[in-house]
């Protein structure tokens, strides 16, 4: 999975260009999916969820997905589980101190977002990760914010 996560930040543009085409269309999707069968396809969309993200990112499922703020390079697999920027431990090479064979998860992620059109994204301060969603699956998580605000606004 180490091989994924280089090959994504290295290429995250064409990974940035593939989101932004089918992300509408997926949460499209699972809003009608979700209609229609309310959490029974839940299990599911995740285990698809995990499987795919898991091939192309080495995603760790935390439910708060920020791939696209983070030069398409999952932060949670940083040691330290860093969500905003490396530690003062980055060794000289680049690579990361409490695993020092693995490069630093961010030295990939800025790496990553320079290739990005948006890639300003990854100077924005994420928020810390909710336990609770680990697990669960993000685009889930974001079709229902999305129908939920569509009913509060009618």
């Amino acid at each position: 999975m180490y091989r994924a996560r280089l090959f994504a930040s290295k290429h995250a543009r064409t990974y940035e260009s593939v989101y932004n085409l089918l992300s509408p269309i997926i949460l499209r999707a699972l809003k009608v999916i979700h209609k229609l069968s309310k959490n029974t396809l839940d299990t599911p969309i995740t285990w698809l969820e995990k499987k795919i993200k898991g091939f192309l990112f080495d995603c760790q499922m935390c439910g708060n997905c920020v791939l696209s703020s983070t030069g398409m390079t999952c932060p949670m697999n940083c040691p330290k589980t860093l969500r905003n920027g490396p530690c003062g431990g980055v060794l000289e090479n680049g690579n990361c101190e409490v695993k020092p064979d693995m490069e630093c998860v961010w030295v990939n992620a800025w790496r990553g977002s320079r290739k990005m059109r948006n890639n300003l994204e990854i100077q924005q301060i994420q928020f810390a990760v909710n336990h609770e969603q680990e697990g669960s699956s993000a685009w889930i998580r974001l079709a229902k914010q999305e129908i939920e605000i569509k009913d509060y606004e009618h």
